[in-house]
């Protein structure tokens, strides 16, 4: 529509303001394509005192109706008009809909009171008007819905609330309450109105009330006539489903803007994999309706003879001539081994009969046109687990599974209702704990004796679908299998040479499924292919593995750019392919380098170590010819070994960012030296990304092994140069690092800015599962502002941080942000909360680094007796290279030593920091305090013996 007048007045792409020029359109609107004279136009628009110039106002006022909503109005000698055609006014389209029957697509154009609530003379009766057809074409939906078998009694009840005297409303809810048998309330309902027309009209009951009250009175609502079998268990997790295909028959949804889509849905076909229950949903989603010709189900599955009979049926008119004004609806059950048969029957019938709704139930759609398809997917998770439960305890009254060990196993068994029961049935005779062992076997489950032969075990359901795939299919499905976590098109094509017509026959066949723009098959499916298939999957396997050994390093140069974030989304994405990948393939060395840095990037050290452990495992210690790099890189990660000449003098990302972690996990001898002098050799290197990482790393290790007054001068250009690639992780690095480089030297304000500046950077990398960019982004927030006062800020930032660390699952991800939680107590008043939550922090079974540890040790001494702390932190950093993290923990210290071994240590501290004195309130306190009680000579002197101590923690763990 691009005019609306059946609420507040809407032009398409056109916002209008002022009073009177929404009157000037909405009055032109009543009349589409029509001239309104000026005269008219005048006296509708200034009732009863015109302007002092009419004609001049009404030019003025249209001048600016065509400014606010150019191309509508057109100019006539005599007048105005409003040049659209006439339905593309809502009102019009309203009463051209309303007059066909078409109720529901009529009233889904209302959007609030009619002519958008104006009161000017000339909108009162148009107005009225519309909104009585608007009440006779409610009524009409209702009593439609009502006769498809709806439940609108408490609708009803708010109409007849609103609308006191209007009999059509009162006569419907006595019919919606005899259905639901509730004629004692309908009679009532009836002698309420009688009385109210009588008192306030003087009225008796029209024709459409009487009939409605001898309807009550005779009670002559038929029971439901239906063939359908009787529940025999209770029916869970379907009941989205369920009001869905009710809402598709009876042309009814809350969603306004799908509501013509729905209108008049004749055939619903319940599609889906074998075992996901579309036959039980479809018979408990037909026992909800109220058909007064009945609700049929006509099972084709196991009836001998059936493809004779549905072509009988197709041949004789009998049935037909049966059918005709009558509104039956028919539930045609496992349709996919009959297709063509059913799909012809079901189109002949639909065509010939009206009134008749169809449900079919099928593997694969009937593909004729009226069809509206409704997906019957595996369970999620909530309903999955509620199912197990409800059957387990079916099966053994005093079995109640755990909610965890309940929901793996409905992961295991892809949510798909027939698998959970025939799960669940043999936890009569096994525990649990030996089920979960066995659900490997899962295909072999056996169900009722009473069953079907093809639903008794997993591999019959799914024996069923496999006897109707072509010699093509199979090959394809069979190909498929090798794939883990879905595939595109394209990979399917290239490692399977599948086309998109077989693909797209698997998917109607429900054996596999289309999630965006990925195939996906569900772990059951494979396993059956798995043991049904005899050929030898390793060709393939091989083919799967180079495939996505290839996508990785074509990866790889994107994500030193702006497209950084978009790659690795396609790594996410394939992940469990590229796990596959690695495992299957016969050059695993090949497969791991291009994955090392993404891992790096996320934080995921575990991973590269878990990885390249299993790569040496198969490779052995000797490098294969052409993957020295790839070994050496491996070799390092998995064993701490040091850099090989192969990763020394390589440009490649993996190697620049793995000598980062490499110095992370334990710095190698000379570590500055060495690693400024590989960054010596990249900085004429050509390629902006390889010179700016090159700095970057060799900032980030001048800062914690080298000079640290150096860092900045590495780390400034290193920024500037991953700004202009477009690299998000290594800028979110560089202003990390600048920012702890501005906190070494005391400047807050500086750090929180560079603190800041990430922001959007790592909001991006939280959507990609990166839990280090955001939550140590937050962090860094959070305890820069709660060391400058801020407390509210820091509180907020670190419930944040809380949040992302919880939805990272990572241990040492949570533990950091414990570590700033207890921090932030400590400086709230609250020493004791700290003490609990460092306690609980130390108490995990986290490989955190000895920093780390050391500065929650350091913390607890503050809010707890603080010998034993500070002996611990001492030690952890006694043989630790991290100058700053040391500066730290020997500050941490000396607040609870005497004066003089204080400012020994503080002198230290200021030695490893590359300052002369800090900024840093909380070290400025606590100098203040040595000098007052020293003497500013014995303190000055103090400060210098503590720099040359050439150990100081060794220093104060001697003298405690």
């Amino acid at each position: 529509m691009r005019i609306g007048i059946l609420g507040p007045l809407q032009i398409a792409g056109a916002a209008v303001g002022g009073a009177r020029v929404r009157a000037l359109l909405i009055r032109l609107a009543l009349d589409p394509g029509r001239v309104v004279t000026n005269d008219r136009l005048i006296d509708d628009l200034w009732p009863g005192e015109p302007p002092e110039h009419p004609m001049a106002a009404l030019q003025s006022l249209v001048s600016r109706a065509r400014r606010e909503a150019p191309g509508l109005i057109s100019s006539h000698p005599s007048g105005y008009l409003l040049d659209v055609p006439a339905d593309e006014v809502d009102a019009q389209a309203f009463e051209r809909l309303a007059r066909a029957g078409d109720a529901h697509a009529a009233l889904a154009l209302w959007r609030g009171p009619a002519l958008g609530g104006i009161d000017l003379p000339f909108a009162l009766a148009p107005a009225a008007r519309l909104e009585e057809l608007r009440l006779a074409a409610l009524a009409s939906r209702i009593a439609a819905d009502l006769a498809a078998g709806g439940d609108v009694v408490a609708e009803l009840e708010e109409l007849v609330a609103e609308h006191r005297l209007r009999e059509p409303f009162h006569a419907l809810l006595m019919r919606a309450m005899v259905a639901d048998g509730r004629r004692g309330q309908a009679l009532e309902v009836f002698e309420r109105i009688r009385a109210r027309l009588a008192d306030e009209l003087g009225v008796d009951p029209g024709a459409e009330l009487r009939e409605a009250h001898l309807a009550a009175l005779r009670d002559e609502e038929p029971e439901p006539k239906n063939n359908l079998p009787a529940r025999l268990t209770s029916f869970v997790g379907r009941g989205d489903d369920v009001a869905r295909i009710r809402a598709l028959l009876v042309g009814r949804s809350d969603d306004v803007a799908r509501i013509r889509a729905l209108t008049g849905a004749r055939l619903i076909t319940l599609v889906g994999p074998g075992g996901a229950g579309k036959t039980r949903l479809a018979v408990e989603a037909a026992a909800t309706l109220r058909v007064p010709d009945g609700v049929w189900l006509v099972e084709l599955a196991p009836a001998a003879g059936v493809r004779a009979a549905l072509e009988a049926v197709f041949k004789t008119s009998d049935l037909v001539r049966a059918l005709r004004g009558t509104s039956p609806v028919i539930v045609l059950d496992n349709c996919e081994h009959l297709i063509d048969e059913a799909a012809r029957v079901a189109q002949w019938l639909l065509g010939e009969v009206a009134g008749l709704r169809v449900i079919a139930t099928s593997r694969e759609p009937l593909n004729i046109p009226g069809e509206t398809l409704h997906p019957v997917l595996p369970l999620a998770e909530e309903p999955a687990v509620e199912l197990l439960r409800d059957r387990a305890a079916a099966a053994r009254p005093d079995l109640s599974p755990d909610p965890a060990e309940a929901a793996r196993i409905c992961r295991e068994l892809d949510g798909i209702p027939l698998a959970i029961e025939l799960a669940a049935a043999r936890l009569r005779t096994m525990p649990v704990s030996m089920l979960v062992e066995q659900l490997g076997d899962r295909l072999g489950f056996r169900g009722s004796r009473t069953s079907e032969p093809r639903h008794r075990t997993l591999r019959a359901v799914i024996d069923w679908s496999w006897d109707l795939l072509s010699r093509e299919e199979r090959e394809l499905l069979r190909g498929l299998s090798v794939f883990s976590g879905g595939a595109t098109a394209e990979a399917i094509r290239q490692v399977c040479g599948g086309d998109l017509d077989l693909l797209s026959a698997l998917v109607d066949k429900s054996l596999i499924a289309l999630s965006g723009d990925r195939y996906t098959m569900l772990e059951t499916i494979r396993q059956y292919v798995a043991e049904t298939t005899t050929a030898d999957l390793l060709e393939l396997r091989q083919a799967h593995a180079r495939y996505y050994a290839e996508l990785a390093e074509a990866a790889e140069p994107h994500l030193r750019t702006g497209e950084q974030v978009k790659w690795l989304a396609v790594l996410d994405a394939e992940q469990g392919n590229l796990d596959a990948a690695f495992r299957h393939s016969d050059d695993p060395l090949r497969v791991i380098l291009p994955r090392l840095w993404p891992w790096i990037m996320r934080g995921r050290r575990h991973e590269v170590i878990a990885n390249a452990t299993a790569a040496l495992r198969r490779v052995g210690d000797v490098p294969p010819e052409g993957r020295e790099l790839a070994h050496g890189l491996c070799m390092m990660a998995a064993m701490g070994a040091e850099p090989s000449r192969a990763v020394r003098e390589s440009e490649h990302p993996a190697a620049l960012h793995s000598w980062a972690m490499g110095v992370a996990m334990g710095p190698p001898p000379d570590v500055v030296a060495v690693t400024e002098a590989s960054a010596q050799r990249l900085l004429d290197h050509p390629d902006t990304w390889t010179r700016s990482t090159a700095l970057l790393v060799a900032g980030i290790v001048r800062f914690e092994y080298g000079a640290v007054d150096g860092a900045e001068s590495l780390l400034e250009p290193a920024l500037d140069g991953l700004r202009r690639t477009g690299d998000r992780w290594g800028q979110w690095t560089a202003y990390f690092w600048l920012s702890l480089a501005a906190e070494n030297r005391g400047d807050f304000a500086r750090a929180l800015t560079l603190a800041k500046e990430p922001e959007p950077i790592a909001a991006e990398l939280a959507g990609l599962g990166a839990p280090l960019g955001p939550m140590m982004f937050l962090l860094r927030l959070s305890q820069l502002m709660m060391r400058t006062g801020d407390h509210a800020g820091a509180a907020t930032a670190l419930e944040r941080a809380w949040q992302a660390a919880l939805r990272s699952e990572d241990a040492l991800t949570i533990a950091r942000v414990t570590h700033a939680r207890a921090e932030l107590a400590r400086r709230s008043g609250d020493p004791g909360a700290a003490a609990r939550l460092l306690r609980g922090a130390l108490a995990m079974d986290v490989d955190a680094p000895p920093q780390f540890r050391a500065f929650m040790n350091v913390e607890l001494a503050r809010v707890a007796e603080p010998a034993e702390p500070s002996r611990r932190a001492l030690e952890l950093m006694a043989t630790c290279e991290d100058r700053t993290a040391r500066a730290t923990v020997l500050e941490g210290v000396a607040e609870h030593r005497d004066p003089l071994m204080a400012a020994e240590l503080l002198g230290a501290a200021r030695v490893l920091r590359g300052i002369t004195e800090s900024a840093d309130p909380y070290v400025v306190a606590l100098a203040g305090r040595c000098r007052a009680a020293l003497g500013a000579e014995r303190y000055a002197e103090a400060l210098v013996r503590g720099a040359a101590i050439p150990n100081p923690e060794r220093y104060a763990l001697s003298s405690p």
